[in-house]
């Protein structure tokens, strides 16, 4: 299993939780069926905009996904810049 930093963690100005990768690139993730999608210009990992789910839920999906499907596991670090993110989400994705 490859690891890979998180570069940023954010939600985006369409509503949607974006995961952006230091150097891995998911740009087959669409295969797995799993309404987790790759942005090949912005170089992230993107949920829809969340209705039956919170963030957090799609949070831990997009992780479980690129770790089941992609054998990359995706890691949050000091360096990890966090965009749109309300302190408590931040602590309960710190936290999990």
């Amino acid at each position: 299993m490859i690891d890979d930093q998180i570069l940023e963690l954010g939600i985006d100005d369409k509503k949607r939780l974006y995961i952006k990768p230091v150097t891995e690139r998911f740009v087959l993730i669409y295969r797995t069926a799993t309404e987790v999608h790759w942005d090949d210009k912005g170089l992230f990992l993107y949920s829809p905009e969340p209705r039956g789910w919170t963030y957090f839920d799609w949070y831990r999906h997009i992780i479980e996904v690129v770790k089941n499907e992609c054998d990359c596991k995706l890691i949050l670090s000091e360096q990890t810049v966090w965009t749109n993110i309300a302190n408590d989400l931040r602590k309960e994705i710190e936290n999990c």
